[in-house]
């Protein structure tokens, strides 16, 4: 195969519904839903505040995946946002949202997923790790980040790296290959948090009360208002990664119809069992039992099963962010391969393999800079900073409904928005609401003097990093 039909060849599309809204599902439930309850019951105290800020989440993802899908059913191409945000908004804003993805927030979503699935390993094996002194004898400084020990808990780290490097084997070597992990890892994920819900209620002998019965005291010392913020804040993150399938809409058959079912099915299936586990959470241990609690399922598990639930969970853990770490590695490839297809990004990223028809290339790089992120340790740092820079592109997303129907208004939609316009700025007015209160948030802290930077202003600041690379491949691509 020579190096010119490697540029012209094109994904090809292999996956059905049911791989789609598998990657819609396993993309969004990771480790969230294990241990995000406990904190947002102490932020709320109510068990019916609590199930109430999960079920409003999931109608705001809902509202955000019904917009979204009208845009996925107008640009069905591989990309995603990446493309969406170039017809909506121009190159500048489609580049920097591509940026961001490939430096932090991507790389790091990786890093953070399958670091955690690296830990749960040590329930069952026991990792090596140096001595103190010795991990602490390899120090890094990086301004505005702080100290960075590579060596520190090395066993994790190399596990970590270690099943970033089987996961991109498994879609260097096919889309559809990763669509059969994709597939059996979700089922799995999903049969072990039902089991978990219908061991709770049938070999439990738990309260119907907790569902009604409030915490005594306010246990994180917040305002109302503050802890419904906090609580909605937590739910989002474990509601976050629904939009992944749009990157991978050119290897995805009939995609003008496929991926907007697959947003509405697979965000309908995630919001249904995330109550109905929280309802299991409440059924076994009160509100306040559970805002206690540092890994909620497990106490769960520990009450119904003894001493086996702690290997229960542990399991299911593994298995879910193995799962959700498979289809970040699998989809968000496609978004640098598409700004290489467009000479905005470097050459090689835009290349296809010529036996496995995937982005080969870009799932190299992609695992070689997570995995640099894994040793440095900074991964959630930097996804900290830069999670309110996604919210930022989330309504923008959804606002670019309003800007393609200008824009586009003869263009054939397979599938329209339902409740438009209502829907859509009810997503951006509260996705605008998330980033305005995480900046005051952030600014607060620092004045504070609880945090040594501006998170958010800091992922600013790296995501503007794009604007030179932008200006030299702009010239670049003019020069070609």
């Amino acid at each position: 195969m020579s190096e010119n039909s490697s540029k012209t060849r094109n994904l090809i599309p292999q996956l059905g519904l049911f791989t789609t809204i598998a990657i819609v599902v396993g993309g969004v439930i990771g480790s969230g839903i294990f241990k995000k309850p406990a904190l947002m019951s102490q932020l709320l105290g109510s068990p019916e505040l609590l199930i109430t800020i999960w079920i409003v989440a999931g109608i705001i993802t809902l509202f955000g995946a019904l917009t979204n899908a009208e845009v996925a059913g107008l640009i069905s191409e591989t990309g995603g946002q990446y493309i969406f945000f170039q017809k909506m908004y121009g190159n500048l804003t489609a580049f920097i949202y591509g940026w961001a993805m490939f430096s932090v927030v991507q790389a790091g979503s990786i890093a953070s997923i399958t670091y955690v699935f690296a830990e749960y390993t040590e329930f069952f094996v026991k990792l090596p790790r140096f001595a103190p002194d010795i991990e602490k004898s390899i120090m890094l400084h990086i301004p505005f980040i702080g100290n960075i020990f590579p060596i520190e808990n090395i066993g994790v780290k190399w596990v970590t790296i270690m099943t970033i490097t089987v996961l991109t084997t498994v879609n260097y070597l096919g889309v559809k290959f990763g669509g059969i992990v994709t597939n059996v890892f979700t089922t799995m994920k999903v049969i072990a948090i039902m089991f978990l819900f219908f061991a709770a209620f049938i070999f439990f002998p738990g309260q119907a009360a907790n569902f009604v019965k409030d915490a005594p005291v306010n246990m994180s010392n917040v305002s109302l208002f503050a802890g419904i913020i906090g609580a909605l804040s937590g739910a989002f993150w474990a509601y976050d990664g629904w939009n992944n399938i749009t990157y991978i809409a050119g290897e995805v058959k009939n995609p003008q119809k496929v991926i907007p079912r697959a947003l509405i099915f697979g965000t309908l299936i995630v919001i249904t069992i995330y109550v109905l586990i929280n309802l299991a959470y409440l059924y076994v241990m009160p509100v306040e039992i559970m805002a206690k609690s540092t890994l909620v399922a497990s106490d769960v598990a520990l009450a119904i099963f003894g001493s086996i639930g702690g290997a229960f969970i542990a399991a299911s853990v593994m298995i879910s962010t193995f799962g959700t770490a498979n289809n970040t590695i699998m989809v968000t490839p496609r978004v640098y391969y598409a700004m290489a297809r467009e000479n905005m990004f470097f050459e090689a990223l835009g290349k296809v393999h010529p036996t496995f028809n995937t982005p080969g290339n870009a799932l190299i790089v992609q695992a070689l800079w997570a995995s640099v992120l894994v040793l440095s340790g900074t991964f959630d740092i930097l996804t900290d900073m830069l999670i309110f820079v996604s919210w930022i592109f989330y309504a923008m997303g959804a606002y670019g409904v309003f800007v393609l129907r200008k824009k586009m208004p003869n263009a054939h939609r397979p599938y329209k928005v339902i409740g438009y316009p209502v829907v859509p700025w009810i997503f951006v007015i509260f996705a605008t609401g998330f980033v305005v209160f995480t900046l005051y948030n952030d600014v607060n802290n620092y004045v504070m003097g609880k945090s040594r930077i501006i998170q958010s202003l800091f992922g600013l600041l790296l995501t503007a990093v794009g604007i030179p690379l932008y200006m030299y491949f702009i010239k670049k691509r003019k020069n070609q």
